[in-house]
């Protein structure tokens, strides 16, 4: 595993186990929630300074970004997509 795909597998480890959405994590990082998506995908590569502040709004210490997942370990589970339903009147 590479460590753009390492710091993607653990990003929606902790984003998941927190039950934060990419938009949540998006607007407590400053950033856009497509760079969130695309961290995730391993599509970005992302900054010292954006790792950091993805870690201080996950309540993370940056080097757990480059933990190693046990071998066999399944990936984390994405949230369930979509926005809460609005009530109709």
């Amino acid at each position: 595993m590479d460590t753009r795909a390492r710091i993607a597998w653990n990003l929606r480890r902790l984003r998941s186990a927190q039950k934060i959405t990419q938009e949540q994590l998006a607007v407590d990082a400053s950033v856009d929630r497509t760079v969130i998506s695309d961290i995730e995908r391993a599509k970005h590569n992302a900054s010292v300074d954006l790792l950091h502040r993805l870690a201080e709004a996950l309540s993370a210490d940056v080097a757990e970004f480059f933990e190693i997942p046990a071998h066999g370990e399944a990936p984390p589970a994405p949230l369930l997509p979509g926005r809460k339903p609005t009530s109709r009147r």
